[in-house]
């Protein structure tokens, strides 16, 4: 059995930077155990298995896998499927510069709307497939300075406090003082195994965050770290990004209207990423939430299993 693959860099329009992304296409002879033996082969922090959808007006089925485990919901597995597909003409063929898909994920459909760059990179965005919420939990701050190597008044800043969060998958989102703190952080995977919750069905990562950011169009800054994906820091997650928006809404009281908010990630790892988070607010409450961002093909091949 052959399948072709790509690797596209995504969040970024630039190649060697971004959050590399394995996408396996004519994936619907694989099972689970060798899609997850796929995903260790490429050792990145996510691969992507494009099938065919179930149902017949969607684009695809996606399975979505770190080297370690299969994700039900990710964001830069989302956004470079969509892009792959779009430019290999899997949305009908039609090849058309702006194109809508809906991609089946395990957490339910997801509805994405693509622009082809032609010599630019492609760009990619999508709905949120749930919005965030807020989840039980409570937070010993040394405890996590400990995790992070800070201490433990870098944790926090303004009204931001630890929280959970989840938009389709949980993550601990920590508030950190500062760009400064964000750098000196040192992540000990034993540590945060003693103090993270588990939540739906796994240890939560740490999400870290600060006003901000390197480049100054950026309005927040981030990390993520996890000790079961894996792979320690990730460069870019977009489903990070979309629970993060629950956390935003929640202390900064957005008012109603429409919030464009740019996260840049990755910066420390040498891979700049920027995940484009649009916010819609009504009546006190998020209306709507997308994540979007560019992807570029770095590499192509054939899968000889």
């Amino acid at each position: 059995m052959t399948c072709r693959y790509a690797i596209y860099d995504v969040f970024t329009d630039t190649r060697l930077a971004g959050n590399p992304l394995a996408v396996v296409f004519d994936a619907d002879g694989l099972d689970e155990g060798t899609m997850q033996r796929i995903a260790g082969e490429f050792n990145l922090s996510e691969t992507v298995f494009v099938k065919a959808a179930e149902n017949p007006a969607h684009t695809a089925r996606l399975r979505i896998f770190t080297p370690g485990r299969e994700l039900p919901f990710a964001g830069h597995p989302t956004v470079g499927a969509a892009i792959a597909i779009a430019e290999a003409g899997g949305n009908n063929g039609t090849g058309a510069p702006d194109q809508v898909s809906v991609l089946e994920e395990n957490v339910g459909p997801v509805r994405c709307a693509v622009r082809l760059g032609g010599d630019k990179a492609a760009f990619a965005e999508f709905d949120l497939p749930r919005k965030s919420e807020r989840l039980e939990a409570t937070f010993d701050r040394q405890a996590i300075a400990d995790a992070l190597s800070l201490k433990p008044g870098e944790i926090g800043f303004e009204n931001h406090t630890p929280t959970l969060w989840s938009a389709g998958a949980a993550f601990v989102m920590i508030p950190v003082h500062d760009l400064t703190a964000a750098a000196a952080v040192e992540f000990d995977p034993a540590l945060w195994e003693r103090c993270a919750p588990f939540a739906e069905g796994r240890l939560a990562p740490a999400y870290l965050y600060c006003r901000g950011g390197v480049n100054h169009n950026a309005k927040f800054h981030s990390r993520m770290f996890s000790a079961d994906r894996g792979l320690s820091e990730d460069p870019a997650t977009g489903s990070a990004a979309a629970a993060l928006s629950g956390a935003i809404h929640f202390f900064d009281k957005l008012v109603d209207g429409h919030h464009p908010l740019l996260i840049e990630q990755g910066v420390e790892m040498g891979r700049p990423s920027h995940i484009h988070l649009h916010l819609d607010v009504a009546g006190g409450v998020i209306a709507g939430a997308r994540i979007g961002g560019e992807a570029v093909r770095i590499a192509s091949g054939t899968l000889d299993l």
